[in-house]
């Protein structure tokens, strides 16, 4: 859309993904595969716990409209509408939930060179409103976010945050939970490729008097393989291997360890998506 500052979801949002994008605990299996006519088919299944779910989508773009439809074993049909650009520097995104038509919303994001606004709204009797704002460049964002329940006259959420980046860094400190809580987060690229990178993250919890301090980072073995880790003062070790089986095929493994209770059974997620 613009070279501008972003949603106020990016702020942090790098050092979040490499600590947590792609960690699972579950297994899950899906099948992608594409028509001709630019129609993607994906077939997925997955097992939580003692629980074991399915969904099949259907996702097709039609010059400046995405659709993507979903059914899934509950018999529940989720249907996403996004249209790019029907007014300049705009997107919409409408998405229908049958039979549960409290979960549809509509939102609006606006794009500007120093500032993004996003509105997104509950189709429901009560509808409840969320509104955010960043302002900035693409080095340097302000932003908030506030979520309001027009049943309860009450706000939902209130946040805010700032973002700093450089080509080789970012850092970022957001205030939420209704100000009850911190998360400061730094990332640092170690290549011009930034396949390769460190975190660290703190957050404070101002109620409780915690304080969770996390590091962790991702590794390119090789153009095909690359591996993640992390770990808690409370203990807690990740580890993630991916690694792509053929092209756009990816095999992910990853772990959690107490390593206060090494006794205990370690959590084993394994996820394999394939494209044929």
């Amino acid at each position: 859309m613009s070279n501008g500052p972003g949603l106020f979801t990016d702020i942090g949002k790098k050092a979040k993904d490499v600590l947590t994008a792609n960690y699972t605990t579950d297994q899950k299996l899906s099948v992608n595969s594409c028509s001709e006519s630019g129609l993607i088919f994906t077939s997925t299944a997955l097992k939580k716990g003692g629980l074991s779910t399915g969904d099949i989508a259907a996702k097709y773009k039609y010059k400046n409209v995405l659709i993507d439809v979903k059914f899934d074993t509950d018999s529940k049909v989720l249907t996403t509408f996004t249209f790019t650009e029907i007014v300049p520097s705009t997107k919409t995104i409408a998405s229908l939930k049958f039979p549960d038509f409290d979960s549809c919303k509509m939102e609006v994001q606006y794009f500007h060179h120093h500032a993004t606004f996003t509105t997104a709204v509950s189709m429901k009797q009560a509808p409840t409103v969320d509104f955010s704002a960043t302002l900035g460049t693409p080095k340097i964002a302000f932003g908030a976010e506030v979520g309001y329940d027009t049943t309860s006259s009450s706000f939902t959420k209130y946040t805010a945050g700032v973002s700093v980046s450089k080509p080789n860094s970012c850092a970022s400190i957001i205030v939420g939970d209704k100000g009850d809580s911190i998360r400061a987060s730094y990332l640092h690229y170690l290549d011009q490729s930034k396949k390769n990178a460190v975190v660290a993250e703190i957050t404070r919890k101002l109620s409780s008097n915690e304080n969770t301090v996390t590091v962790g980072g991702s590794y390119a073995v090789n153009p095909l393989t690359s591996i993640k880790g992390k770990l808690n003062n409370n203990g807690k070790l990740g580890a993630l291997l991916q690694h792509e089986l053929v092209p756009k095929s990816i095999l992910t493994i990853s772990s959690e360890v107490d390593t206060r209770a090494l006794d205990r059974i370690p959590k084993l997620g394994l996820s394999i998506a394939l494209v044929p």
